[in-house]
């Protein structure tokens, strides 16, 4: 009876041993396959490695292998989501942050050149265009061309200090005319203008009547400097004057003058001062000067010379541009 119970002994005391090695193998193979599921799912989320290894550790260790197969596959499934969730985002924005700031920058460029181009002021392109052939426009605008903005200003100054005088068909230069002499002769020469333009009508009306009042002073005797008595007195005193001596003095006179000839933006007087003092040319270049500011802008005023700019003797054929001023 105690050679059975000895032997039963034996046999649980083997039983037993077996167990603990197979628990043994049992936990080296499950620390195994822990081992091995961290280095699949390294670049995993880790929550998602946390609640799969939570969830291992709750279930007994004998239905180990189809749990790990399971995780496995679910960690496959969430990496080929969040894969294809990641490529979408790409897809989705195109570019990179600095890509789209750059984007952003071009197109804004493009349209201030599309709004410079096609937004530009009609009359600002206009004074542009005229600026071209015009000499006195460029001196108004100056450095202000492709600014519409300092253009509008330009001409605004330039109103105010014209005042009404502005709205006037035909308005002065602000340059100051040139004025020479080539061997001028105070008795047989001509005296030569040239103008921006060709003259209309008016003009030539103007600068005619201008010229006519000036010979028919002259022939009156007004440019005789022996009788300057007042040109030298003060006002502040009741000045004297003495006619007697105003009417011995020797009497001078224009003697002659042709009428005011132009052919294109170039016009010409013949003239024989007579006895009429040079101080006639002062009187006539200072009425010459207002009326170019004022009224009809001419570039230059020569005294003698037989041909100036395309002048062409002889040519009196409207058609081709010629004009004149009966004095």
């Amino acid at each position: 009876m105690s050679l059975v119970i000895s032997n039963a002994k034996v046999k649980m005391a083997k039983a037993y041993l077996s167990f603990v090695d197979y628990r043994k193998k049992e936990t080296e193979m499950y620390k195994s396959h822990l081992l091995s599921l961290s280095a699949c799912t390294i670049n995993l989320n880790l929550p998602f490695l946390v609640s799969q290894s939570q969830t291992l550790s709750l279930h007994h260790k004998r239905n180990l292998p189809s749990l790990v197969a399971v995780s496995a596959n679910s960690d496959n499934i969430a990496g080929e989501n969040d894969g294809g969730m990641s490529e979408e985002k790409t897809k989705g924005s195109g570019t990179t942050a600095r890509g789209r700031r750059l984007l952003k920058v071009r197109e804004e460029k493009r349209k201030r050149d599309y709004e410079r181009l096609h937004d530009y002021p009609s009359w600002a392109k206009v004074l542009e265009t005229a600026c071209k052939d015009d000499e006195e426009l460029r001196a108004v605008l100056g450095d202000s061309i492709g600014n519409p903005e300092l253009m509008r200003k330009k001409v605004e100054e330039r109103v105010r200090k014209k005042g009404k005088d502005f709205q006037k068909q035909k308005t002065g230069s602000v340059l100051s005319f040139k004025v020479s002499f080539r061997d001028f002769n105070p008795v047989d020469s001509f005296i030569w203008f040239e103008l921006y333009g060709s003259p209309s009508d008016r003009d030539v009306d103007l600068i005619g009547s201008v010229i006519q009042a000036w010979y028919v002073m002259g022939r009156l005797g007004a440019f005789n400097t022996s009788n300057l008595q007042l040109a030298n007195s003060s006002m502040e005193y009741n000045p004297l004057y003495d006619a007697e001596k105003g009417f011995k003095v020797m009497p001078s006179s224009f003697h002659d003058i042709s009428d005011v000839q132009f052919q294109d933006n170039w016009g010409r007087v013949w003239v024989d001062l007579g006895t009429s003092d040079i101080f006639a040319l002062d009187v006539l270049l200072n009425s010459l000067t207002v009326m170019s500011s004022e009224y009809l802008g001419i570039q230059q005023v020569i005294f003698g010379g037989k041909r100036m700019g395309d002048w062409e003797e002889g040519m009196t054929n409207p058609d081709f541009g010629y004009k004149y001023f009966k004095i």
